[in-house]
C-alpha cells in the first residue's frame, strides 16, 4: 500500500512499466481524477478528454447520478451471481428492453463478450431456426473492424497487429469489404451464412462512416436472406453519434444489438446483448452465461446511465456540439488535416504529413496544450469528447487543436 502520495509522473509511468504487461503504449500522463469533460494529472494540471475512455464516457467523469447510483448500491448488495435471482435483475431487463424496443436481454460485462455472446445467438439460431447443418454457420464481418482482443474477435480482424501470431483462429467466420452492398449480396448466395456483424461506423479504424443508406440496404439484404444483422453498437450507441443509436440515424432496427463503454458511463464494465424471443428463447439454462453478467451493482449503474443520457438530452447536444466542432475544423484549414470525418460527437482527422509519427507528435502536443487525444492505425486521431461538453469549450478546444498543428 503507497503511504504517500506521489506526484512525479516518472514514478508512475516506471511503475508500471516494471511490473505491468506491456500491452499498451499510452500518452505518457498519469491521471488521478475527474469531472465532466476535465482530467487532471498526479501533477495537478487539467486537460480536457478528447477520448472519453473510447467513448465509455459519454455522461462525463463521475457524473454525480451514476455515482451515486452506484455507492448506495454497492453499500447494499454487489453480487449474488446467477445461481440465484437479484431484486434488480427484473428490473433492469424489464427498463432495457422497453428502452431499446427488444423482447430480451442478455446482460453480461466487457463489449468483447457483448460480441461473443452475439455471435453464440447468431449460430443456434441458424441451426434451431434457419435448419443450417452442424457446425456450417458462417457470420460475415466487415474488413476494418474492430470489437475486441479475445480469440474470436481477433478470427475476425483485418489488422496484423490484433491477429499476428496468435493462431490458429476460429473458423466459420469470412469478411467483406466495409461499405459495399454489392459483396455482401454475393456472400448472402451461401445458405450458411447466419449473421452478418457490423459496427453502423467503424471507430477504431478511424471513424470511418459508410454511404448514406448503407445501413438500410444492409437491412434489406438481411431481410431478404434470412440473415440476422448484428449491430456492434459498443461504441457507436447510447448518443455518442448525435442519436441514441447510430442505427437511428437510417432507422435501421438490428436483429441483435449489442450495446457497452457508456452502458455505466464510464464507472464498472457494463454489457448487454438484446435481441426478440425467436433469437434470444434458444438458449437455455448452462448454455452461455457470466458470474458477474446481471450483477445487481451494474443493473443499478446501468439504469441511472441510460436515464442520464435521456433526461439530459445528450443525444441533442452531441449532434449540435458535433456539428460545431467540424465547423471550427474545417476554418482551421491546416495543411496537415487531409481529412475531417464524424457524426454527433464521434469525429476524426487523418493526419497529411511525411513523418508516419506526425499524429503521435500532435497527440503529445496536444497534451502539453491542456487536451488529451490518441492516435488509431498510425494517421488518424479521434476526437470524441464527453457528450455534455459546451459551444465555449469546444471552440477553446479548436483553439488548442490549430495551436498544436501549427508546430508541426
Amino acid at each position: 500500500m503507497l503511504t504517500q502520495q506521489h506526484t512525479h509522473t516518472n514514478y508512475y509511468l516506471q511503475l508500471e512499466d516494471q511490473f505491468g504487461a506491456h500491452n499498451y503504449h499510452p500518452i505518457p500522463v498519469v491521471l488521478e481524477r475527474g469531472e465532466g469533460v476535465f482530467l487532471w494529472d498526479v501533477e495537478g494540471k487539467r486537460y480536457y478528454d478528447f477520448l472519453s475512455g473510447y467513448s465509455a464516457v459519454n455522461q462525463g467523469h463521475c457524473h454525480p447520478r451514476i455515482i451515486q447510483a452506484l455507492t448506495t448500491q454497492a453499500q447494499k448488495l454487489t453480487l449474488t451471481s446467477r445461481a440465484f435471482h437479484n431484486n434488480l435483475l427484473g428490473e433492469y431487463a424489464k427498463f432495457i428492453t422497453h428502452y431499446f424496443g427488444y423482447d430480451k436481454v442478455l446482460p453480461m460485462n466487457t463489449g468483447v463478450e457483448g460480441g461473443e455472446t452475439a455471435i453464440k445467438l447468431a449460430r443456434r439460431w441458424a441451426y434451431v431456426k434457419k435448419g443450417i447443418e452442424a457446425n456450417k454457420a458462417k457470420i460475415i464481418f466487415a474488413e476494418g473492424n474492430f470489437w475486441g482482443r479475445t480469440l474470436a474477435a481477433i478470427s475476425s480482424s483485418t489488422d496484423p497487429s490484433s491477429y499476428k501470431q496468435f493462431g490458429p483462429f476460429m473458423p466459420g467466420f469470412d469478411l467483406v469489404p466495409y461499405n459495399d452492398t454489392v459483396a455482401l449480396e454475393k456472400a448472402f448466395q451461401d445458405k450458411n451464412v447466419a449473421a452478418f456483424m457490423i459496427e453502423p461506423i467503424q471507430g477504431e479504424a478511424g471513424v470511418v462512416i459508410p454511404d448514406e443508406g448503407y445501413l438500410q440496404k444492409v437491412r434489406a439484404l438481411c431481410t431478404e436472406y434470412n440473415v440476422l444483422f448484428i449491430a456492434d453498437e459498443i461504441q457507436t450507441g447510447l448518443a455518442r453519434t448525435g442519436k441514441m443509436l447510430a442505427c437511428d440515424h437510417e432507422n435501421v432496427r438490428p436483429d441483435i444489438l449489442i450495446l457497452g463503454k457508456a452502458l455505466s458511463g464510464g464507472v464498472l464494465p457494463v454489457s448487454a446483448v438484446l435481441a426478440d424471443d425467436h433469437i434470444m428463447m434458444n438458449i437455455h439454462p448452462g448454455e452461455h452465461g457470466s458470474t458477474y453478467g446481471g450483477n445487481p451493482l451494474a443493473c443499478a449503474v446501468a439504469m441511472e446511465a441510460l436515464t442520464v443520457l435521456k433526461e439530459e438530452k445528450m443525444a441533442e447536444n452531441a449532434e449540435a456540439m458535433g456539428a460545431l466542432l467540424r465547423t471550427e475544423l474545417q476554418k482551421i484549414n491546416s495543411p496537415f488535416i487531409k481529412t475531417i470525418r464524424g457524426k454527433g460527437l464521434l469525429n476524426a482527422i487523418v493526419i497529411n504529413h511525411g513523418n508516419k509519427e506526425a499524429a503521435w507528435d500532435l497527440c503529445i502536443t496536444l497534451k502539453e496544450k491542456g487536451l488529451l487525444a490518441k492516435p488509431t492505425h498510425g494517421d488518424k486521431i479521434r476526437f470524441a469528447p464527453p457528450l455534455l461538453i459546451t459551444a465555449d469549450q469546444i471552440r477553446e478546444c479548436a483553439t488548442i487543436i490549430k495551436e498544436a498543428l501549427a508546430t508541426l
